[in-house]
């Protein structure tokens, strides 16, 4: 059976709560990969205004989102624009509220953390909280409200607030395998013959896929 249009509004039949990004994302600071998807009962197509919180314009970073990227509901992107100046003795963004001789608000003022990067095949559990700049690695998975506020390892697990990085999901030879082959970069009828060998635990099996 072949994989559905990663373009799918709503691919889960009879359930208009789960939305594939590719669909309902339009914003030219927001990159998402095919299949990653927002699952919200209240209604996916908000994910933005939701979920990317503080993205300003001006401030010019991205939300990079890799493929097959599952975000549970209410998971939080936090941007650089939530970043306050401290160059100064007051942190109050005077500027934001046309004040006159307040400095200028730049990305330079806003202590820039770059863009947030997801990687692919990645689960980020219901109100976790991503930070400005964080990048999380392919095949990671970030529990139920976790704070995120550094850069996750491939694979790892990552819980509480702050977050920690409580385990690897496989030993790191395996891991080292998993980014070489890089499953979810293959043709979507390659990934449709293989489904059963992707989810599962046989390395030689996906091995013999590649």
């Amino acid at each position: 059976m072949p994989l559905p249009d990663p373009l799918t509004r709503h691919p889960i039949p009879g359930w208009k709560g789960t939305a594939f990004l590719k669909a309902i994302v339009d914003h030219p600071l927001i990159e998402v990969g095919d299949y990653s998807y927002y699952d919200d009962s209240r209604g996916p197509e908000h994910f933005v205004a939701r979920c990317v919180r503080y993205h300003f314009d001006f401030v010019g970073d991205r939300l990079i989102i890799g493929k097959f990227v599952a975000i549970a509901q209410a998971a939080q992107f936090i941007m650089n624009g939530a970043n306050h100046p401290m160059g100064g003795f007051s942190t109050f963004p005077f500027a934001m509220f046309g004040m006159a001789g307040a400095p200028p608000l730049t990305p330079e003022t806003l202590s820039h953390r770059g863009d947030t990067v997801i990687g692919n095949d990645v689960w980020i559990g219901r109100e976790a909280v991503i930070m400005p700049g964080v990048t999380v690695g392919d095949g990671a998975i970030i529990g139920t409200r976790a704070q995120v506020s550094r850069d996750v390892p491939p694979y790892a697990v990552v819980v509480g607030n702050p977050g920690k990085v409580v385990k690897l999901r496989f030993p790191p030879e395996i891991v080292a395998e998993l980014l070489a082959i890089r499953w979810w970069d293959w043709e979507p009828e390659k990934i449709a013959r293989n489904l059963s060998v992707i989810a599962s635990v046989d390395i030689d099996a996906l091995r013999a896929a590649v």
